[in-house]
């Protein structure tokens, strides 16, 4: 299915070589040509580099640009490094004490044209429904700045700031360690919390005392386990003994062995062992011309063609009017459904107390505690404009809620293991047969088919096996987790909810529904092709730091202060002389005694890219170009009280949005069942006793 096919994209700038430009291509466009008569118009320069471009009022227009287009700095000089300095991502990337270093690859900037390619596709749909194009905005640094929901939160609200961790994981109040050094190699792994992580970490427990190592976490009670209020000095006892273990073990063994026994670990790949991976084969992922991936997601149209319901809705947005039912969990797909809610779109969350979504457990900050699933601004800020019902599905009345909520959704969302929501009758061609037109997007690490299917994992896993983990850090060092915030979690719902509002308005021309399968996995790869595209020309890529062989000159830079840099970027021969021309020939002395803030506004009033490698209290309290763009938008919640919430980064110049709280457990479970379902009262308070809402 190529919903695309017949439209046309300008391409301006160098954008082109962009993976937004691939992205284009992959959903059937044609690339190329002028502006005039174009149907997308995509460009890298931003609306103040158009010059007398005029763009056509029924083309769907898209900037990606350091900075975004307009306010105080739109006007700046940046790149990935400086783009990725400016929105946090650097700051928590590396060892402890040692200077930042960057994510491999142009990673913020293929995630902002996966948010770009996200409201493209939304803005498409509402040409459909208005007719009339708009502009549709997209800053890097704000991106990058969305990314750090963890170091957000516990800035807020503890006045605390995350600190690089090398190969470990931050959540607020815990550090987990995920790299880990095996005999020839590294893997990741990490202990995760309740029913998630139970059965993988006791089969990690149990190969240690199969093999005769020292195992601490032997008794563990992995379904009460909490990886945010295990104290430290636990946590370090376990850590010292899974190393020991792993550093035992061979990349072969963790690849075979650990694979059969189920433990949460896979193997920190290189770019040719990515190229060699029998479940990409199996996908027919690399079966493009040159060798190298060109699909985002695959899409498999309906069979039934059926004219679509028209909904009207009094929410604003691009979206609004289309109906999602959500039966996401965790990041991917919560995020995916946030971003369809702010857009607009109605969205009723499927959720249960017996399984509670894992950001309503983790306390990651003072004011959550544990048990109370309605008190964690984690889940807050993942859920926004959603509403909540709250549905035990074991029980057979829960049909009564279920059946009527297929037939009024356009769009199901979920993210569960492949085959979980067969299990339950709700796979694409069941709900298809009683809502034929639906568009049902799936979630998952390694796609819904293929000999790994059925394999469990997180966002680290896509990581590892895709080389971003093994090609970040520096040369002679061990590899650090890039950008030590999710990344594989928060591009995958971008390419979903781009499915989505492409496959709405293919319905709308069509009226078939169609079905996405998202695999993390194949994303975090293809934010990998340069390196894969290296390795299939037989070199070897490996971890560069901070340089970039495409920039004269480019690092990151000590300044006066305590943990104080700026990252620096020169393109060409002209700006590395115009930067010695002000530092002198050595740049890192001129930069040490100097305050960051006063270096980054002395070169880029000199045109030069530099930007300081902020932290959260410097992104939310201190950054005009954050705040303008309304980066957090306030949101009233009745338990945490008001607080700031990352804002979709997206704007909008025709169909702006306006996203609303995060809903309480259950807490229009009784309305949706009224409102939507039609059932009386009577029934809803028999449904209650029954036990039918938990």
């Amino acid at each position: 299915m190529k919903p695309l096919k017949g439209h046309r994209v300008a391409v301006l700038g160098g954008m082109g070589q962009r993976a937004l430009a691939r992205y284009f291509a992959s959903m059937g466009a044609e690339l190329g040509g002028p502006v005039e008569g174009a149907s997308f118009v995509i460009d890298d320069i931003g609306l103040d580099g158009l010059g007398d471009l005029v763009v056509p009022e029924t083309a769907i227009h898209v900037s990606v640009t350091p900075f975004g287009s307009g306010g105080p700095r739109g006007g700046w000089k940046g790149g990935e490094l400086v783009a990725s300095a400016m929105g946090g991502a650097l700051r928590v990337t590396g060892e402890p004490g040692q200077v930042p270093v960057k994510e491999a690859g142009d990673a913020c900037t293929f995630h902002a044209d996966m948010v770009a390619a996200c409201g493209a596709m939304a803005a498409h749909y509402a040409r459909g429904t208005h007719g009339r194009g708009q502009h549709v905005d997209v800053s890097i640094q704000q991106v990058a700045f969305s990314r750090n929901f963890n170091g957000i939160l516990c800035w807020q609200f503890d006045q605390r700031k995350l600190s690089r961790v090398g190969g470990a994981l931050a959540y607020g109040k815990a550090t987990v360690r995920a790299i880990w050094q095996l005999a020839d190699g590294w893997c990741f792994h990490s202990l995760m919390t309740g029913r998630l992580g139970a059965p993988a970490n006791q089969a990690l427990s149990d190969w240690m005392d199969e093999v005769g190592m020292d195992n601490p976490l032997r008794g563990t009670d992995w379904l009460a386990y909490n990886r945010s209020t295990l104290p430290a000095e636990t946590r370090a006892i376990w850590e010292a003994a899974i190393a020991a273990f792993f550093l035992s073990r061979t990349k072969a063994e963790i690849a075979s062995e650990g694979l059969r026994r189920g433990i949460n670990a896979c193997v920190a790949n290189e770019p040719g062992d990515v190229l060699a991976d029998p479940h990409l084969a199996a996908r027919g992922f690399f079966d493009g011309d040159d060798g190298l991936p060109t699909r985002f997601a695959s899409i498999r149209e309906g069979v039934v063609a059926q004219a679509p319901a028209v909904h009207t809705g009094a929410r604003p947005g691009p979206l609004s009017g289309i109906r999602v039912l959500d039966f996401a969990w965790a990041l991917v797909g919560s995020i995916t459904t946030k971003t369809l809610g702010d857009l607009g779109a109605e969205v009723v969350k499927v959720e249960t107390r017996t399984r509670p979504d894992l950001a309503r457990l983790d306390v990651q900050v003072s004011v959550s505690q544990q048990g109370n699933w309605d008190d964690k601004p984690w889940f807050a800020h993942l859920n926004s404009s959603k509403r909540s019902l709250s549905l035990n599905m074991k029980k057979a009345e829960a049909r009564e809620i279920l059946n009527p909520l297929i037939e009024w959704a356009d769009v199901v969302v979920e993210n569960f293991s492949p085959g979980t929501m067969a299990k339950l009758g709700l796979d694409y061609d069941t709900l298809a047969q009683v809502n034929p037109n639906i568009i049902m997007v799936s979630g998952s690490v390694f796609g819904q088919s293929g000999p790994m299917a059925q394999e469990w994992g997180v966002d680290g896993t896509g990581g590892a096996l895709s080389g971003r983990t093994f090609l970040t850090g520096y040369p002679h060092g061990n590899p650090v987790i890039p950008g030590a915030v999710p990344y594989g979690d928060v591009i995958v719902p971008f390419v979903m909810a781009a499915g989505v509002s492409a496959g709405l308005q293919h319905r709308r021309e069509t009226g078939r529904g169609c079905h996405i399968d998202a695999s993390m996995y194949e994303i975090c790869v293809q934010q990998m092709r340069d390196f894969l595209s290296a390795a299939k020309a037989g070199e070897r890529p490996t971890r560069m730091g901070n340089d970039d062989p495409r920039m004269a000159m480019q690092g990151v830079f000590p300044c006066a202060g305590d943990d104080r840099y700026v990252a620096i970027s020169a393109a060409d021969a002209g700006e590395l002389a115009a930067l010695h021309a002000i530092t002198g020939p050595d740049v890192a002395a001129w930069c040490a005694t100097r305050a960051d803030h006063a270096v980054m506004a002395q070169l880029q009033a000199a045109g030069i890219a530099c930007g300081v490698v902020q932290d959260c209290q410097d992104m939310i309290d201190a950054d005009p170009q954050l705040a303008g763009r309304g980066a957090l938008v306030t949101l009233d919640h009745p338990i945490l009280g008001p607080f700031g919430h990352i804002a979709t980064p997206i704007r909008l110049s025709r169909d702006g949005f306006v996203p609303f709280r995060a809903p309480g457990m259950g807490e229009h479970a009784h309305a949706i069942a009224h409102e939507l379902c039609g059932l009386s009262d009577e029934r809803i308070a028999a449904m209650e006793a029954a036990g039918v809402f938990q």
